[in-house]
């Protein structure tokens, strides 16, 4: 299909712990993304989601099958992918207006493009009136939206968000939510969210793609038909909620049962 942007065909991730019993982390995930959706990884710890997201974003490769954008096989990173982790990885000796202009300033771009481009991202990510402060002096919030702001800073098709949300407090992580739908409403990024939490998905998502125990598979994907704002107590967000639920809590199960199989043989 011409519209999907990102692909997934057949794709396997060993680590090699021994030559004779390597660690399967990812048997066997197909998904496609079609360019402008917003896409959550969802499923038990342990179970590959980010690995699968570095994969798509070229940092690692896949031992077998293979990640595709616009039908062209992923090589490597590149700007075309624009990545937001949980630390902010931020530049701490660099003003906010700076760490959002990196990536512009080493791709060479002008001085005024700069300037222009952070100003929109600035008022995109409500920013305005700490351009010329430093990350320590920033909440965690702000210093997510920083991060947010310069993974779109270069315009890139997609973004990739490694549980961007997973160190906030409850009431931040929600503002932070509704921001984000209000910023992909407006930019139409292609994106990949990994997320440990139900609620989150479903308020972001267009689609959930909950991963199995390991090694995993995707055992489902669950299109969230409802236009936004949505709200945790409509009757549709409840349903979406108790059968992402239940699919996710039998393969938690599945690895907690693993995972005392392995310290038993220990």
């Amino acid at each position: 299909m011409n519209d999907v942007k990102i692909s997934a065909e057949h794709v396997r991730k060993y680590y090699a712990e021994t030559s004779a019993h390597p660690i399967r982390a990812i048997e066997d995930v197909n998904l496609d993304v079609k360019e402008g959706e917003f896409v959550s990884l969802l499923g038990p710890s342990g179970c590959g989601k980010s690995t699968f997201l570095f994969m798509v974003g070229g940092f690692e490769r896949p031992t077998s099958g293979m990640c595709f954008i616009d039908g062209k096989p992923i090589q490597g990173p590149g700007a075309d992918r624009g990545i937001v982790f949980q630390e902010y990885a931020l530049f701490p000796w660099q003003k906010v207006r700076h760490n959002i202009s990196y990536g512009m300033r080493i791709a060479g771009k002008s001085k005024v493009e700069q300037d222009r481009r952070v100003a929109e991202l600035i008022q995109m990510t409500g920013l305005q009136g700490f351009e010329d402060r430093y990350p320590e002096h920033l909440s965690g919030g702000m210093k997510q939206r920083v991060a947010i702001a310069r993974a779109l800073a270069y315009d890139p098709q997609i973004l990739l968000m490694d549980e961007p949300f997973g160190a906030l407090d409850a009431q931040t992580r929600s503002k932070m939510i509704s921001d984000l739908i209000s910023i992909h409403q407006k930019t139409r990024k292609t994106t990949l969210f990994v997320t440990h939490n139900v609620e989150e998905a479903i308020l972001l998502s267009d689609k959930v793609a909950l991963f199995s125990a390991r090694p995993s598979r995707i055992k489902t994907v669950f299109p969230i038909e409802m236009p936004h704002p949505r709200k945790v107590t409509d009757d549709g967000f409840v349903k979406y909620e108790r059968q992402i639920l239940d699919s996710l809590e039998e393969e938690m199960w599945k690895t907690e049962q693993m995972d005392a199989n392995a310290a038993h043989q220990q």
